[in-house]
């Protein structure tokens, strides 16, 4: 079976790290759906503006592996259990496919790309390939009764971000929001938990460096990247 790609993602994630753990976890994060050339036709969007939410099918490009493995590890659970692939979210898969619901902001038409999706709360690396868009139904895709596996015995916390005016403004203000959340969902693997060790996290055109000492993380120094 042949998938075409019909779309990639413009998100501020050049890297995997940092990606929040699933999508919906932080609405702040802002991205555009941008189309492929054969797939730019209007009226494939007709009544897309009436949902507030959609589903993203897309490829996990930077995991794309020959074999599998039935078992996998959560960084969720520490990275030192292993649980069965398919009772997991984990990238590495028999097929590569993710899934995310994301909440739409709106569907601009541009004269340069066509039809553009503006969408928040989405957990994809920027350039993903996307394979299908499809309306999120409350009414059959919402289950507020439904058990989570061992992601609800995981407690979810947020970390006290500190973040030195002087790196703060060299992010712009309406990029400040998002990259707060992103930290203060801690973006660490679950099993990394040394207060010693500096991390860096690309954010857009800024790496961000920090550290965390137990329920605390503070920014070190932000760099700009250059063209």
């Amino acid at each position: 079976m042949e998938m075409k790609v019909i779309a990639h993602i413009k998100s501020d994630f050049p890297t995997k790290f940092g990606i929040p753990h699933q999508s919906g976890r932080i609405q702040e994060l802002k991205a555009d759906i941008i189309f492929e050339p054969e797939y730019r036709n209007q009226e494939a969007f007709r009544g897309l503006e009436e949902y507030t939410h959609i589903w993203l099918i897309w490829e996990f490009s930077q995991a794309v592996r020959k074999e599998w493995s039935p078992t996998v590890r959560p960084p969720r659970l520490g990275g030192n259990v292993r649980k069965g692939v398919f009772a997991t979210r984990s990238p590495f898969r028999p097929n590569p496919i993710g899934l995310s619901s994301v909440k739409l902001e709106g569907v601009e038409f541009t004269e340069k790309d066509g039809p553009v999706l503006h969408v928040s709360g989405a957990d994809l690396m920027d350039g993903t390939p996307i394979y299908d868009v499809k309306p999120y139904l409350a009414y059959v895709d919402s289950h507020p009764e439904a058990a989570g596996g061992f992601t609800d015995r995981i407690q979810d916390h947020k970390l006290e971000v500190e973040f030195p005016a002087e790196y703060l403004e060299k992010i712009p203000v309406e990029k400040r929001e998002a990259l707060l959340a992103v930290l203060a969902d801690d973006p660490r693997p679950g099993y990394q938990q040394d207060p010693e060790r500096k991390y860096g996290m690309s954010f857009g055109r800024w790496d961000v460096h920090f550290k965390v000492d137990g329920e605390k993380l503070k920014v070190l120094d932000i760099n700009t990247f250059t063209d």
